[in-house]
């Protein structure tokens, strides 16, 4: 998991280094769209988890895994998110669903109780 903060972190600084705008736009607006609003930040972030599971792109789940830990979601609520995310995008997704399970346990066993 610390491969991936520290991948992501260098790629996204030389993608904004760039000063393309249309980049740094799409970067600022993504950021605005987990921010609470009508929808608290809990439940975007729960979207996104379920977009990213439908969407299979791994590196999302991973990112979303990470945000929502971040703010309390439990073992039992990611489950819940998988479920739906089964629903939706069908059985295709169930190799996604299992590299985000093991990155929930892992998350979830290092934080503090």
């Amino acid at each position: 998991m610390d491969e991936f903060d520290r991948y992501r972190a260098a790629m996204n600084e030389k993608l904004l280094g760039s000063n393309h705008l249309g980049i740094k736009r799409f970067f600022a607006l993504d950021n605005q769209a987990y921010e609470d609003g009508a929808l608290d930040k809990r439940t975007k972030e729960l979207m996104g988890l379920v977009a990213s599971a439908v969407l299979r792109c791994d590196d999302c789940i991973t990112y979303h895994i990470k945000q929502c830990a971040a703010i309390g979601i439990n073992r039992e609520e990611f489950l819940d998110a998988f479920n739906v995310a089964l629903v939706v995008g069908g059985s295709i997704t169930i190799p996604h669903l299992r590299r985000a399970i093991e990155r929930v346990d892992q998350l979830l066993e290092n934080q503090p109780v």
